[in-house]
């Protein structure tokens, strides 16, 4: 599995938050794109209008489950993506900022 550590992140790497609404909604990463893996297949296209074309996407979910599991999907569809190792939970712990659907501070569910 490829993954990534938070820490490894630089501002302006595209993110992809795979965590269903009420997750996002309390708090998501500033500037990712969000597709709950609900419904992850069927808005498959939006990933691949959004994503940099020679870039990396950096998948991320509250923990790491639900991201590993798009990031295979995505590798098998030949796009470089990753894990974002720990999720949301270890973004947030170690100091990044979280924003909620309104742009305020935000938390991880």
């Amino acid at each position: 599995m490829p993954t990534v550590e938070v820490g490894e992140l630089v501002d302006g790497d595209f993110l992809l938050d795979v965590r269903e609404d009420d997750e996002w909604q309390a708090g998501h990463a500033e500037g990712a794109l969000h597709i709950p893996i609900s419904e992850f297949v069927a808005r498959y296209g939006e990933l691949t209008e959004a994503a940099p074309q020679d870039g990396r996407v950096n998948v991320i979910c509250r923990s790491g489950g639900r991201s590993a599991q798009v990031t295979m999907y995505l590798v098998q569809q030949g796009i470089d993506a990753v894990n974002v190792d720990g999720g949301m939970q270890v973004w947030a712990a170690a100091g990044r900022p979280v924003v909620d659907n309104k742009g305020q501070s935000g938390f991880v569910l």
